[in-house]
């Protein structure tokens, strides 16, 4: 609770590194702000359609968020050096894009893919990125 002189709680992509994170530590950040932000990627998609001012509001919030997370995301998935680990974190970020449908990011996200076996299971869940 934010209120009677607490803070209120922090994003996880917003928490401050203590330092250079390993590839582990880096997908570990990458998997939990994916999860996090899930909610109102989610919520985002389903109110875009809604035309009430107050659903058009709440949606451009959950938007914002959203897409914070997953810039957080990428900024971090970016500067990993082992290309497994960062094939499968990128895979967290193209579910989250498409949890938001955001099928544009997801599919340039999908490129990016290396791992063979990573690559076919994210085109087994989602057929929709072949295209």
């Amino acid at each position: 609770m934010w209120r009677f002189g607490r803070k209120e709680p922090g994003e996880a992509w917003d928490e401050p590194l203590d330092g250079p994170l390993g590839d582990i530590e880096a997908a570990e950040r990458v998997r939990n702000i994916c999860r996090s932000a899930a909610d109102s990627a989610e919520l985002a998609a389903s109110l875009a359609d809604i035309g009430k001012r107050s659903a058009r509001k709440k949606q451009k919030v959950e938007s914002n968020r959203y897409e914070r997370a997953a810039r957080a995301a990428m900024e971090i998935a970016m500067k990993m050096s082992d290309e497994l680990m960062r094939d499968a974190a990128v895979r967290e970020i193209v579910d989250l894009c498409l949890a938001a449908n955001n099928v544009k990011t997801a599919k340039i996200l999908f490129r990016a893919i290396q791992a063979p076996d990573i690559r076919d299971m994210v085109s087994r869940d989602h057929p929709e990125l072949e295209m």
